[in-house]
Formats: structure tokens, C-alpha cells, sequence
């Protein structure tokens, strides 16, 4: 119980923790510019050949093949199509193949077979085949080699491939139900394969294969190599569910098999753990991704970059770490071997081998040493060595990264591919940039600068969060790009933005080695195309901007005007790209605190509440960004606030008068205008001003004295009718409508209520006085029903007890009780003896019990 209440611990502290750097720049698909290569009814774009000789990129698809220019993908060059027949296609569903989905031919292989040939294999209904294309008529020659092996038979079947001087090095699945991993060499002179054991392989995922080129200068005649990355199930340990470990795998490229053991088999065959684990934090990766190895003649060796997740505790964090090449050949060379433990009922199952080693050394390659032995090829190496390394061919050590610990740990990111360049800064620095795609379509950019892993952008590869399932990078061109893959289309990026950046303050906090400023151009230009112009390019890679001639105030010109109503509430905005920056406002040049109850400060602006005129004034945003102990500072927008100016309802009631009067005047002036004579302006305005006065002196109050009046009769004509609070008499109809409907409605439902006695005692009053004058003097019914009407008196001399009336049945031919008394029996015999001589409907003759007896 307490190693369960730990671990939920653990989980909720994981959860809260954060790991790894921010991206500072998010770029969304909308504000970039972004190439797409999408062909209508065609899906699964995820087999990516690059020939940057001839900038072209060769993208297989689903039953097609496409040959674009890589400079713009969507100049399409060649096109072409390898469908499966129906035939095949009905055999597929009939294997229980969906044949929606299933049973089509999904490119899986693309890799240059010469120089004018490309070597394509494909699924093809569950049944792999391979074909040469040629490029110059770009039709396939129709080889229809069988691809097992080679190519899976499933599209959901890992699966990797890699040519090497002509011969096809693969990893993939060997049958139709994928329980036979394999991987594979593919020649005219010898066919390799791996052995179908459990030691071997044990349910591995691949994700990548490449070669490395033993040195020209190496003292030990060693051999080149070929390296498989993929995850498999553990055979070391033996728990409850499957523990899965990343490998490394290497063959020899010069091996041929053995003479009697392991014949067409391999002989160099080695495996090794992959170690990915943060000492910091306890973290282990267990699974990795994809892998890049990054080749160049400015390192002394490769550096193999692999991407990792982790499947234990689900903690949801991605990592990279970093291999130097020497390190996986000294665990080849000099790792110890394990074998199979013989011990029952135990957790390990493999364990050290700690008994002689032949010699050569098992799983080596033919190296000087072993050609001092006079072994010169796999074919006449001892049985005993290969009958060792048949049984013994995983290594115990484990492969560290460099530095012992990932070079990036970032949470809530699941990497899928990665790829790595190398640019060589303004400041002589050489950096290796990493781009890592996710499988929510998106693509990040880190460095490492200083032993400090940064995250200069993020870019929004596929809106929909499509997963990207293969990237290439394009270097020797002059402006490079990334070719991002997936199942609805490839998208192509450059590896920078720095036309987006407008200021040389801004393209410098960046600190991205692609982009520079021009201080020519006054523009963030790629210093791979302005090269030639090194002196007029400021970068700041360490944060100092101080080159930068933006000042404090650059930005002023961008500024606001607001106008708003005294009590209101306005919202001021302001944003910057950069997610490490901080926004600081400030209100006539003073810095604005947080805990000011007039107003709040949010992500991306500043809520004022209640304006007055204390709030009027400039109100500045700034961001501001801490490098490597500098601090920039740049002014992004201003804004200007004041009160609208609102006129006193006085003397806007005097205004009107004014208006009236001078319209009187005016049309009395227009009645009575006879003579021929012309008055002048100033006669005209001294009639009309006189005319104002008298009116308004009508419509003044007898309290106010004459000094008052004229004072105000001398203010009002400067007032304009701009300055009226309502400017249009109509508005006034919208405010006033509302209020008479809501009237109405009150009244009307005051009444009902009233009137059906749901109010108090005061209204019932009312209610009875309305209905007392009305109430007419019932008439003399003959019916008898009339008696249910009215109350009759009863005698109390004849009865003891008042007898209640009985039910009105509704029935004329009843017997006559409206008085509410039982009749005698001799009365009933008499009125027997009158209805007999009477038709039906009887008419009674009713008195009243207040009426005088005869």
C-alpha cells in the first residue's frame, strides 16, 4: 500500500514538473509560407529520396511514384503508377485483407541503384515485389523480382532499408503474419540473412539503417560498416509483461557467410543496448524513434543522434542523446559477451559469459589481426568462433551518450524523426541544429550552445496534427529546406524564417546561426545567401544586442488614438512572438505594478476598468527579454487615452430652445418679407438673436434674474450641435419605447390578476365596487334549476335541522325542490296528478321565501 501511495506520488509530482526548454517562437501554418505536395485519391507519402545533384525528390507513394523539384515540390516533373490487378487484389481480401485500406502496393523502398536507375519495391497486395525504374523515361522495366525480405507484406510493418555500393542492406519482415523479423543483404554475388532465433531477434521494431566508411587511414584494416537501430522485446530479463530495450545492431560489409556454419548467414552480427537515461531526474528511454548520424569533414568521427521516448510510468517526455560512433565500436570490439542463464526459475535470463573466447574474436570483422591469423574472409574463419557467435551474440555493455545524460528532455512531445545540420556562425562557432518532428504535425528546432539546449522555434508542419512519418534535409543547396512526410502529403519548409523579423533587435534575440541583420538592407536575411557581405551582418548569439542601433523609442510611430466615455472599461492589446519575453506597460513614462485595483494586466494586453480622468494619458508596451545576463528592451505599440468631451443637459435643453427660436424667426422672416429693400447679415443676425431671446424668455423661469439669462443666452450660441449628448431626436424614441411597452405590459397584467382575485384584499375591493353598480335583479325563472341559484329561506319551525339542497343532476323532469324542503306526500300525490294532465316541460311557479305569502 505505501509502494502504490508512492508511486501515485510520483506520478502526480511528474505530472506538475515541467522538463525541457520552451520554443520561443511559435510560427502557426497561417503565417508562414509552406509548400504542399497533395495529389488528389492519393495517400501514405512516406518513402522520401533526395538527389540534391539534380535537385530533385523522389516521393513514393501509394501505388505511385513521384519525381518534384526540390526547390518547389510542387513542380511535379514525372509521375509514375505501379497498381496491384484486380486479381491480386481479390486474393488479398480473401486473406482477410481489408481491401479499402490493405490491398494496394505501398512504396516502402526507394534507393538509387546507379545513376540513372532507382531500385522501388513495394507491398503489392501481401505479396512484396521489387522493379527498377528508369529515370530517364521514368517507366519501370518490369523486372517483378520478389521483394520478400526486402519489402514488408503488411504497410504497418516496421520496416528499413539502406544501399550500399549496390547491394540492398534491410530489416524488415520475412512473412505474411510479420513473426519473422530479418535483416537482410541483397546482392548478385551473396545473399545474407540474419538467423531465425529468438537471441537473435526478438519482435524488433526498426527505424533506421545506415553505413560508415571505415577511415582511408586506419592502422587496423578494419572493414565498413552497416548499423540497424530498432526496439525489441528484452531476452536478458523475464517479468510479467514485455520490457522493451533499444538496440544497435552491426554487420561487416565485406561479409560473406560462413563455409559450413551459419552459411548464408551472418558472421559479424552483433547487438548492444542503446543507453538514454537522465541521472537528474531517474529517467529511463527505453524506446527510441528514429536516428540521424551525422557525417561531415569538419568532425573527426560521426555523432549518432537518436530520438527516445519512454513507455515505463508513461511519463509522457521525449529525449535526444547523442553517440559518438568510437564508443559503439569499442563496446564491439571489447564488450563482453552473455549467453543463455541456465538457472530455473530465475528473472535473468541471460547472464556474462566469463569462460575463453575464441580467437578471432567472434562477431569481428576481417581485420589486420585476424589476417595475421590468415583469415582473410568470413568463408575460412573457425567453426568454433562462429558456432560462438551464433549463440552469443549480444554484448552486456551498453552504448552512453555523450556527457552521460540526453542533450534535450522536453514533456507532452512524442518525437517520430529527426535530423541534424551543421552551420558554422558569424562568430566562427560551428553548431549542430536539430530539427525533430512530432506526431502532432509539428516541427522543432533546437541548438546546443554553451552545454545550454534551445528551442529557437516551432513550426506547424500539418494543421490537422497529422504525424510526421519521414524527414529529409537538403544542404548543398544555397538556400536549404526540410522535406516533412506523412499520410496526406509532404510539406516543404525552409530551415529559417528570418524575413519575418523587422527589426535588428528582433533578429538578433532570435539567436538563430541562420539569420543575420543587414544594416544595408535594414532586413534579417540567411547568411547562406549573403555570405559575400559578412561586415554589414550583426548576429548576437550570445545576447548582446548593443550592435543594434534600435533604441528605447523605436516603435513610437506605432500609436494609438482611443476616445472613450468617462466610466467604461477599456482593453488595450499588445503581443509579442517571443514566448521568453515578458511585456512591461508603462502610463506616462512610469512602470505600471501588478497589484493596482484599477486595472489588470493580462498575456496580451491591459484591462482599464472605469476610466476617468485621472486614467487619460499614453500608455507604452514594451517587451522586454533576459540573454545571457543582458537585458533587451523594445517599445511595440503606444496608446493615447481621453474622455470624450459631453455637454451639460442644461444648457444642451438651451440649445434646443435656441434652434427653435432661430427656426421661427427664420420662417417669420421668409412670411413676412415684402418690401424690395435687402438686409443686411448683421441686420438678419441681430433679428434672429433677438427673436432667440424672447422665445427662450418665455421658457424661462420667472426666478432666474436678467444678469443670469444673458449670461446664459451668451454662452449658448458658442455650443454646437456636435456637442448634444443625443444627437438625433430619434434617439431618444429608442430609449422611450422600451420604457411605455414594459408599462403597458404591467398594467395589463396588474388588471388580469385583479381581476381574477390573485391580488390582496384592497383590489378585491375594488373588484366588488366595479362589479357592485352592474349587478341586475335576477328574473323570475320558472325553471326549475333556478332553485340551485338562490338560497331560500327554510322554516325553521317545521325542522329541526337545515337540510342541505340535493344535487342539480341537470334532469328537468325531477321532482321540484328549489326551496330546498322535502315535499309531503299528499303534495306529491298532487303534483303526480297535475304533470299526467301536462305536457313534458312544466313550467313551476316558484316564490321566494323573502316574497309575502298569500
Amino acid at each position: 500500500m505505501a509502494a502504490k501511495s508512492l508511486f501515485v506520488a510520483l506520478c502526480v509530482l511528474l505530472e506538475a514538473a515541467a522538463f525541457g526548454p520552451v520554443p520561443r517562437i511559435t510560427w502557426e501554418h497561417k503565417e508562414i509560407h509552406l509548400t504542399h505536395l497533395k495529389v488528389e485519391g492519393v495517400l501514405n507519402y512516406t518513402s522520401l529520396l533526395l538527389s540534391e545533384d539534380e535537385n530533385i525528390l523522389y516521393v513514393g507513394a501509394r501505388e505511385v511514384i513521384f519525381a518534384v523539384k526540390s526547390i518547389n515540390i510542387t513542380e511535379k516533373i514525372h509521375e509514375a503508377y505501379w497498381k496491384v490487378s484486380d486479381e491480386k487484389s481479390d486474393a488479398c481480401g480473401k486473406k482477410g485483407k481489408s481491401r479499402q485500406t490493405e490491398c494496394f502496393n505501398f512504396i516502402r523502398v526507394l534507393q538509387p541503384l546507379g545513376d540513372n536507375v532507382l531500385y522501388v519495391c513495394g507491398t503489392h497486395a501481401f505479396q512484396p515485389t521489387c522493379d527498377h525504374l528508369d529515370l530517364n523515361t521514368f517507366q519501370f522495366l518490369g523486372k517483378n523480382e520478389d521483394g520478400k525480405g526486402r519489402c514488408p507484406f503488411d504497410p504497418a510493418h516496421s520496416y528499413t532499408s539502406v544501399m550500399v555500393d549496390g547491394e540492398l542492406y534491410s530489416a524488415t519482415s520475412n512473412n505474411f503474419l510479420g513473426s519473422e523479423p530479418i535483416i537482410f543483404r541483397h546482392s548478385q554475388q551473396s545473399q545474407l540473412r540474419t538467423e531465425y532465433a529468438v537471441p537473435w531477434l526478438n519482435e524488433p521494431n526498426f527505424v533506421y539503417a545506415d553505413v560508415i566508411r571505415a577511415p582511408q587511414s586506419n592502422p587496423e584494416g578494419d572493414d565498413d560498416k552497416v548499423y540497424f537501430f530498432f526496439t525489441e522485446v528484452s531476452v536478458e530479463f523475464d517479468f510479467l509483461s514485455k520490457l522493451l530495450i533499444p538496440r544497435i545492431a552491426r554487420v561487416c560489409k565485406g561479409d560473406q557467410g560462413g563455409l559450413r556454419t551459419l552459411q548464408k548467414k551472418w558472421t559479424s552480427f552483433l547487438k548492444a543496448k542503446l543507453i538514454c537515461y537522465s541521472p537528474e531526474n531517474n529517467f529511463i528511454f527505453n524506446v527510441i524513434n528514429d536516428v540521424f548520424i551525422l557525417k561531415s569533414p569538419d568532425l573527426k568521427e560521426p555523432v549518432i543522434y537518436g530520438v527516445f521516448t519512454s513507455n515505463l510510468n508513461n511519463v509522457g517526455i521525449s529525449a535526444v542523446c547523442a553517440y559518438n560512433v568510437s564508443a559503439v565500436e569499442a563496446v564491439f570490439a571489447t564488450g563482453k559477451y552473455m549467453q543463455s542463464a541456465t538457472v530455473e526459475q530465475s528473472h535473468t535470463k541471460w547472464v556474462r559469459f566469463n569462460g575463453e573466447i575464441p580467437k578471432p574474436r567472434p562477431g569481428a570483422c576481417i581485420n589486420n589481426e585476424a589476417r595475421s591469423l590468415n583469415y582473410t574472409s568470413s568463408l575460412n574463419l573457425p567453426d568454433k568462433t562462429l558456432r560462438f557467435v551464433k549463440d552469443h551474440p549480444l554484448i552486456e555493455d551498453s552504448v552512453d551518450p555523450i556527457g552521460n545524460k540526453p542533450r534535450l528532455m522536453i514533456q507532452n512531445v512524442a518525437f517520430t524523426q529527426i535530423v541534424v545540420d551543421q552551420v558554422t556562425a558569424l562568430d566562427g562557432i560551428t553548431y549542430d541544429i536539430m530539427f525533430l518532428s512530432t506526431d502532432k504535425g509539428k516541427l522543432l528546432k533546437a541548438v546546443n550552445q554553451q552545454s545550454e539546449m534551445r528551442i529557437i522555434e516551432e513550426i506547424v508542419l500539418f494543421p490537422d496534427m497529422e504525424p510526421v512519418q519521414n524527414l529529409l534535409l537538403s544542404t548543398k543547396q544555397r538556400k536549404r529546406y526540410i522535406y516533412a512526410g506523412s499520410s496526406v502529403g509532404v510539406v516543404q519548409t525552409p530551415v529559417a524564417f528570418c524575413e519575418k523579423f523587422t527589426s535588428c533587435i528582433e533578429c538578433a534575440l532570435t539567436r538563430d546561426p541562420y539569420c543575420a541583420w543587414n544594416k544595408v538592407e535594414s532586413s534579417c536575411v540567411n547568411i547562406f545567401q549573403d555570405r559575400n557581405d559578412d561586415r554589414l551582418l550583426i548576429q548576437a548569439l550570445n545576447g548582446d544586442t548593443s550592435q543594434c542601433q534600435d533604441s528605447i523609442d523605436k516603435g513610437t510611430e506605432n500609436t494609438v488614438m482611443h476616445t472613450v466615455k468617462s466610466g467604461s472599461m477599456v482593453e488595450l492589446s499588445c503581443s509579442h512572438k517571443s514566448k521568453l519575453a515578458s511585456l512591461v506597460w508603462t502610463f506616462n513614462n512610469e512602470r505600471l505594478s501588478d497589484n493596482n485595483p484599477r486595472y489588470r494586466l493580462l498575456h496580451k494586453g491591459i484591462l482599464i476598468f472605469n476610466v476617468t480622468e485621472v486614467d487619460t494619458g499614453t500608455y507604452q508596451c514594451l517587451f522586454q527579454e533576459s540573454l545571457m545576463g543582458n537585458l533587451n528592451s523594445q517599445l511595440i505599440i503606444s496608446y493615447v487615452i481621453e474622455l470624450e468631451k459631453i455637454p451639460p443637459p442644461l444648457l444642451t435643453t438651451f440649445h434646443q430652445i435656441l434652434t427653435e427660436a432661430n427656426l421661427g424667426t427664420t420662417q417669420a422672416n421668409t412670411v413676412g418679407t415684402d418690401s424690395t429693400t435687402t438686409e443686411t447679415p448683421s441686420t438678419t443676425q441681430s433679428k434672429t438673436s433677438s427673436a432667440a431671446v424672447r422665445n427662450m424668455t418665455s421658457r424661462m423661469p420667472t426666478t432666474l434674474t436678467t444678469a443670469t439669462l444673458t449670461e446664459i443666452v451668451n454662452y449658448i450660441p458658442d455650443l454646437g450641435m456636435e456637442k448634444a449628448y443625443l444627437k438625433n431626436p430619434s434617439d431618444c424614441s429608442l430609449l422611450i419605447f422600451p420604457i411605455v411597452l414594459l408599462l403597458i405590459l404591467f398594467i395589463s397584467l396588474l388588471t388580469y390578476n385583479c381581476f381574477k382575485g390573485f391580488l390582496p384584499e384592497p383590489c378585491l375591493k375594488y373588484r366588488s365596487a366595479l362589479y357592485s353598480g352592474n349587478k341586475k335583479t335576477p328574473p323570475a325563472f320558472v325553471d326549475c334549476e333556478q332553485g340551485v341559484n338562490e338560497t331560500l329561506v327554510s322554516s325553521q319551525k317545521q325542522y329541526v335541522e337545515p337540510i342541505k339542497a340535493p344535487r342539480d343532476t341537470g334532469y328537468e323532469t325531477e321532482t321540484d325542490c328549489g326551496n330546498g324542503n322535502i315535499p309531503h306526500k299528499e303534495a306529491l300525490e298532487k303534483t303526480d296528478m297535475i304533470e299526467k294532465d301536462k305536457p313534458f316541460d312544466v313550467k313551476c311557479d316558484l316564490k321566494y321565501a323573502d316574497s309575502d305569502g298569500e
